[in-house]
């Protein structure tokens, strides 16, 4: 029995789609339901930004999670399994169309819910800055002149241009990733590289 935990939203029934293909069953939550249980897993829906957390200390064996959280999130320990190749998006430096950042300003100010990311992409290009940390509405940030910028996740950028901001750089690529605990993949290594193989096979069918 493997516990995998799946973050809301698009990427839980992109990944429940991949385990009704490889089991030839359908994989399904019961609405509101965080706790899917079958013969052989049992699937939790949490945040997203939680899926290393269950994993790390054990709650799940298995999560399902964007590169740009592990990334976040470099301080848990966790087995970086495959990429699924779903849930792709972008990590991007953005500003406020028609008034780009000055990087002559002795700091700048950049608005993210992705601290570690925004600290590490500006300490390589040695260039000062203060992070904001926002939890939503983060495109607002430039307009009211809370930050320069801000470093967001983007799909198509849509709601960047309808906010009057632009993407100035990609900072990252990032899409769903499998992770496992380090205890668990020990000590269920053959269960689980046989679900990684079988995931293989299926993206490769399907691509």
């Amino acid at each position: 029995m493997l516990t995998i935990a799946l973050p809301k939203g698009r990427i839980a029934n992109d990944t429940l789609n991949l385990f009704s293909q490889v089991f030839k069953e359908q994989f399904l939550f019961s609405d509101r339901k965080l706790i899917l249980q079958t013969k052989n897993f049992t699937f939790l829906l949490v945040r997203n930004q939680d899926v290393p957390t269950y994993v790390h200390y054990g709650a799940a064996d298995l999560g399902v999670v964007g590169l740009d959280v592990l990334e976040e999130r470099r301080d848990i320990q966790i087995v970086r399994l495959l990429d699924l190749g779903i849930g792709k998006c972008k990590v991007v430096l953005g500003s406020e169309c028609g008034k780009p950042i000055n990087y002559l300003k002795p700091r700048i100010k950049i608005a993210t819910k992705m601290i570690n990311i925004t600290q590490r992409f500006f300490s390589k290009q040695a260039i000062a800055v203060d992070v904001i940390q926002l939890y939503g509405s983060i495109e607002l940030a430039p307009l009211v002149s809370l930050a320069d910028g801000i470093v967001d996740i983007v799909e198509t950028g849509t709601t960047m241009k309808q906010n009057n901001l632009q993407i100035d750089e990609v900072i990252m690529e990032s899409s769903a990733h499998l992770i496992a605990n380090v205890n668990s993949f020990f000590v269920q290594k053959q269960t689980i590289l046989h679900l990684q193989d079988s995931f293989t096979k299926i993206m490769n069918e399907n691509n």
